[in-house]
């Protein structure tokens, strides 16, 4: 299925999730004051409700997208539809409540939980039966495309299976156009038997047939010989795509984007997207003002406490890799000596990790009160104006020093193209304990299956082992 699709039918999901989800509110409004007569009588303002469905619908549909319940539902999945209904309209309800809190309205809590329950029978009602909606769906607002694909080798055969089983989306695939010298063959068996044209017959089948659009799967040497054949498709107006698998990418996402009037196939090894990633930058700000409103006190109190326990200023500023190699300042409550920096060298005999970063179980450098900073993640906190400033995020690779990154093996560096944060998978794993690659490879994870949900759940996670100090040296 073709990405386009995925989209336009994630789309019309989320409409319905739209559509469902008015009703299941008017019908627990009406029912409440209605149908449950109880000691008060039950009313909201307009403006009031307005807002009110307003806010839920964003809930709702934030929810769906976080959760990528659009996604699954293209599946006909019965028990995610059933898991994923349970899920969003449970962390919904407590959104609503939190929303309902901040603006201090008193709804009725017979109301909000009439809703909860529509809302998900409903949800469950129409998911489950989605086997009938796609189709409709792809009737209705699906386009029928008939394809025609140039070459015949095992690439092309590929394209014609994967077509072969998105017919249901509206993909028809026509035959094959043989790209070099004519073979023996004039037919390919795939589900079907497909008919194998010479290149020669090409405009003579385009003018006597329906052909949408055309797959080209050959090989990148052949591709300049085929230009007259780009260009007659181009004067008829026939979509064409190209087969782009020759190239060596293993972990990039290929797109075509334009800059000026130049069309550039774009390779990128992390995420690009970037309503997403403004998405994860307001989540980054709005959390960080949070927390050091929360913190600022008793951080100015920590920061005190290393003045007096301790010859040196209360903050550690350390240069660090930031974004793409970017460097930026990064700061800490200082947990060690002023001189730790120097001494470093005469203590690397007794490294206890592998790879270029320095770690050790009971580092002399460290002072009293530091142990305990450092098991607590406490001297942390200052990173929090770091996350304000944009030099890093609440969930990320953690920052390296210029010193460890000139070491970093070629695979290695690939962390450096995610912004660097305050905690990532490695800590749900082990923080301290794990060795030096398994570390790489866990931020590796962390960008390949990037999403702000899996952002909230690092988050989450990371909170009780972090207040608890789990696999911290």
């Amino acid at each position: 299925m073709f990405s386009r699709h995925k989209r336009k039918a994630a789309l019309l999901f989320a409409l319905a999730d739209v559509i469902v989800t008015i009703l299941s509110f008017e019908a627990a409004y009406q029912v409440r004051a209605h149908l449950l007569p109880l000691e008060n009588v039950f009313f909201i303002l307009p403006p009031v409700k307005a807002l009110l469905l307003v806010a839920t619908l964003v809930i709702w549909v934030g929810l769906g997208v976080l959760l990528r319940v659009y996604e699954r539902l293209e599946t006909g999945d019965p028990l995610a539809a059933l898991n994923d209904s349970l899920k969003q309209v449970s962390a919904g309800l407590l959104l609503l409540v939190a929303f309902l809190f901040v603006q201090k309205d008193d709804i009725s809590r017979a109301f909000v939980a009439l809703f909860g329950l529509f809302n998900l029978v409903a949800l469950i009602a129409y998911r489950v039966s989605a086997r009938s909606l796609r189709g409709w769906i792809r009737r209705k607002f699906g386009v029928e495309a008939q394809f025609v694909v140039v070459g015949t080798g095992p690439t092309a055969e590929q394209i014609g299976r994967a077509l072969e089983q998105n017919q249901q989306y509206g993909l028809k695939l026509l035959g094959f156009v043989e790209a070099g010298e004519p073979g023996t063959e004039r037919e390919i068996r795939l589900g079907r038997s497909y008919p194998v044209w010479p290149l020669g017959d090409l405009s003579r089948l385009l003018r006597n047939h329906v052909v949408d659009e055309i797959i080209f799967a050959v090989d990148r040497d052949r591709l300049p010989e085929l230009e007259n054949l780009f260009l007659q498709c181009d004067e008829e107006g026939v979509r064409t795509r190209v087969v782009v698998n020759f190239f060596p990418h293993v972990n990039s996402e290929v797109y075509l984007e334009q800059f000026a009037h130049f069309p550039l196939l774009t390779f990128s090894a992390t995420p690009h997207d970037e309503i997403r990633l403004l998405f994860k930058r307001v989540f980054d700000v709005t959390l960080a003002l949070l927390a050091m409103a929360m913190a600022a006190l008793p951080l100015a109190l920590v920061a005190l406490l290393v003045k007096l326990t301790s010859r040196g200023p209360a903050i550690f500023k350390q240069v660090r890799c930031g974004l793409n190699g970017r460097t930026f300042t990064f700061y800490k409550l200082r947990s060690m000596c002023v001189d730790a920096e120097a001494r470093q060298a005469e203590l690397a005999a007794l490294n206890e990790k592998d790879g270029p970063v320095f770690k050790m179980t009971n580092d002399p450098r460290l002072t009293l009160l530091g142990r305990y900073l450092r098991r607590y993640s406490i001297d942390e906190w200052p990173q929090l104006w770091n996350v304000l400033k944009g030099d890093m995020s609440f969930v990320g690779p953690r920052p390296a020093v210029p010193a460890e990154v000139v070491h970093y093996q070629p695979w290695q560096r690939r962390r450096l193209r995610m912004k660097p944060g305050l905690t990532c998978l490695w800590v749900l794993e082990g923080r301290d304990r794990l060795d030096f690659e398994t570390w790489m490879r866990l931020d590796m994870a962390y960008i390949d299956n990037w999403s702000l949900l899996l952002d909230i759940k690092i988050l989450l996670r990371s909170i009780p082992r972090v207040l608890f100090g789990r696999g911290a040296n």
